[in-house]
């Protein structure tokens, strides 16, 4: 699709299908009778290409569901082809752990659990957001948080998750497997589009 010049803007799980449904059954931990189910081909391809957009298009303010949107496009600095692998590296993590990461319906609360997980968003990057999202950042151009989170809950919220190498490890155990995945994920979710990873395929 980035060869082609076009982004699909709205990578998730739901939008991401197996080519064939067939599949085996496998025993699961060390109950013999509790099964799980393995599809037989790990071939997927993309649907939903509603707001895909090519690179000399309109770009609209806002895309990708919530869940699955990048930083840029939260603060208004414009996006392009790295949206899509923002939303590469949400989809990884949800597959491994069985949650989304960023469950969240408001941008402030959007950028603290960002900051939880990733560590703090760079002060390059707020200072260049749009005069929409300037509003979440202090003077000093740090996230206004936890003093303008909406309420109790959502401070608490924030508080529970635990940074990727936590929340990785946790999952995976320490291993060089891990620890290979782990760098993979930090450069897909590396707030600056410009240093993110990209999809180009080179030999």
């Amino acid at each position: 699709m980035h060869e082609l010049r076009l982004v699909h803007t709205d990578l998730k799980p739901e939008n991401i299908l197996f080519v064939n449904s067939d599949y085996y059954k496998v025993p699961e931990g060390a109950c013999p009778t509790k099964q799980k189910r393995v599809p037989s081909s790990s071939r997927i391809k993309l649907i939903d290409f509603g707001s895909a957009t090519f690179e000399n298009q309109y770009h609209s303010a806002i895309v990708s569901t919530r869940h699955y949107r990048a930083p840029e496009v939260i603060l208004g600095l414009g996006w392009t082809y790295p949206c899509d692998v923002w939303s590469v590296g949400c989809i990884l993590i949800e597959l491994l752990t069985g949650d989304a990461l960023f469950q969240t319906h408001e941008n402030l609360e959007h950028l603290a659990i960002m900051e939880r997980v990733l560590g703090p968003i760079p002060k390059g990057m707020s200072k260049r957001a749009d005069r929409h999202s300037s509003k979440y950042f202090l003077p000093t151009r740090e996230l206004n948080w936890p003093a303008g989170a909406s309420s109790r809950e959502s401070i608490r919220a924030v508080r529970c998750m635990r940074s990727l190498d936590d929340l990785l490890y946790a999952v995976c155990g320490y291993s060089p497997a891990t620890a290979k995945l782990y760098d993979l994920l930090k450069g897909l979710l590396c707030y600056e589009s410009e240093y993110r990873l990209t999809v180009r395929i080179t030999f």
